[in-house]
């Protein structure tokens, strides 16, 4: 079953997590990462989404 929608208003901030399977590493490798940065990129221009800050962690 998939959770229930998240409820969103104006001015609201939110914080996103994502995990890999079995706590396995997300990005394979530093090209990996850069690219994952990049599609961050183009989405605060495409939405015109707002990121304060974020972290990209190994185990």
């Amino acid at each position: 079953m998939g959770r229930p929608l998240r409820i969103e208003y104006a001015g609201a901030h939110y914080h996103v997590t994502a995990r890999g399977n079995e706590q396995k590493d997300v990005f394979k490798s530093q090209k990996d990462r850069e690219k994952f940065l990049s599609y961050m990129e183009s989405a605060t221009v495409r939405y015109g989404a707002v990121i304060h800050t974020w972290c990209l962690m190994s185990k």
